[in-house]
């Protein structure tokens, strides 16, 4: 029997995914699981997979169409079966006007890419196209987009390398003279946001302006696990070596199975303590944030943990999350510890109830037992929706996050 594929609603805030290209196209055999198409969201490009076998029967909308979140995309079914799905309203995304206002993406120059004029606006181009651009020199303004609406993706930038294309990337000239002009004055620079910056933008303000906030600060003594990451990790090869913030995600899900008003979220007058432990891991991404998920956390082994992490990580920062890595999350945790920083707070990530924010590691003179010595600290805060709890658990909390970050054997056994 044919099966409908719908648009997957990617977060509690997506309202339409933009369907970037048709993965598998109609008339191919497709599996379970197997990428049906791509889609564009506020946050990333996302792979959506084929929730059946068989084969692609109908592509109910175009590539290049933006469609509400649960309406109906492709049909799958048996070879010759006939099907009837119903049709969607979605609209076409359309090509920018030559003077369309400022906020609006200009399309690349339909000339050769060789030749094509740098815009003085941001390109139209997928988040995939923009890094490998990034990385590679290539000036995005001079590419020629083949994708919907004029808009550069991902090929356009390979055969723009291929041809030998790098050309002045951003402004900067492609040979630096030896001397340089000192500098007197600068313009005024109009950079729009991006989609990602924008969706931050609002949820963030829902945050701060219907979440009551407040936040508790503890210190915690890191040197026993200091110690115990450099013995496990004399043993592991270099691309599985474990991090700080693996054995913080550990403990923070442990600790949470004993504190579950911190694991839940708010629904009218009633507080949902969720039965699952999904600890979400803010990901630095080009334009913003990104939260990844640990599912079952609290279940997992400190090295399933940071393999997990490390893999959802990088196709967050490639622009190819899949919507598994970024849904479900219960509490979030947000890391600056690798920038020096020694502590900050963050935003409650809506619908949850509690963000910790984690500053560095340092190695600082400490007083023990009445002598100064030299020991391994570390300062965390807890962001938490009062609606939901109070001081006092979020302090015992955090002394609870203490006896496994201090005793880190416990997360051993």
């Amino acid at each position: 029997m044919a099966e409908t594929i719908n648009m997957p609603k990617l977060g509690f805030d997506m309202a339409e995914g933009l369907l970037v290209r048709w993965v598998k196209q109609v008339g191919e055999n497709i599996n379970k699981g197997d990428v049906l198409a791509e889609i564009e969201t506020d946050k990333a490009t996302v792979e959506v997979e084929s929730s059946a076998s068989g084969v692609v029967l109908q592509h109910i909308v175009d590539a290049g169409t933006s469609v509400p979140v649960n309406a109906p995309i492709a049909v799958v079914g048996q070879a010759g079966e006939k099907v009837d799905a119903p049709k969607a309203a979605p609209s076409k995304v359309e090509s920018p006007k030559a003077d369309t206002a400022p906020q609006t993406q200009p399309v690349a120059d339909s000339v050769s890419p060789a030749v094509s004029s740098p815009s003085t606006g941001p390109v139209k181009a997928s988040p995939l196209a923009k890094k490998i651009a990034k990385d590679n020199n290539v000036n995005l303004a001079a590419v020629q987009g083949t994708g919907p609406g004029g808009r550069v993706v991902r090929k356009d930038v390979e055969s723009a390398l291929a041809s030998g294309q790098k050309s002045q990337v951003e402004g900067r000239p492609s040979a630096q003279p030896n001397y340089q002009l000192p500098i007197t004055n600068y313009e005024d620079k109009v950079v729009p946001t991006t989609k990602l910056r924008q969706a931050i933008g609002r949820r963030l303000v829902e945050s701060k302006t219907t979440i009551p906030h407040f936040y508790v600060t503890h210190e915690y003594k890191m040197d026993a696990l200091m110690d115990i990451r450099k013995q496990a990790n004399a043993f592991m090869p270099d691309t599985e070596k474990l991090s700080v913030n693996d054995f913080i995600l550990k403990a923070v899900a442990l600790s949470l199975r004993q504190f579950p008003n911190l694991n839940a979220t708010i629904k009218g007058n009633e507080v949902i303590q969720f039965g699952h432990v999904n600890v979400g891991v803010a990901v630095t991404v080009p334009g913003g944030l990104m939260t990844v998920v640990v599912k079952d956390t609290d279940q997992k082994t400190l090295r399933q943990i940071s393999g997990e992490v490390k893999a959802m990580a990088g196709r967050a920062r490639e622009g190819k999350v899949k919507p598994n890595d970024i849904e479900g999350s219960t509490f979030s945790t947000s890391n600056l510890g690798m920038y020096d920083v020694e502590e900050f707070i963050a935003i409650v990530n809506p619908p949850e109830a509690a963000i910790l924010a984690i500053g560095s590691a340092k190695e600082t003179p400490v007083v023990e037992n009445g002598q100064i010595e030299v020991g391994s600290r570390m300062k965390a805060t807890i962001s938490v929706d009062h609606r939901i709890s109070d001081g006092a658990e979020a302090a015992q909390f955090m002394q609870q996050l203490a006896e496994f970050l201090e005793n880190p054997v416990r997360m051993l056994v």
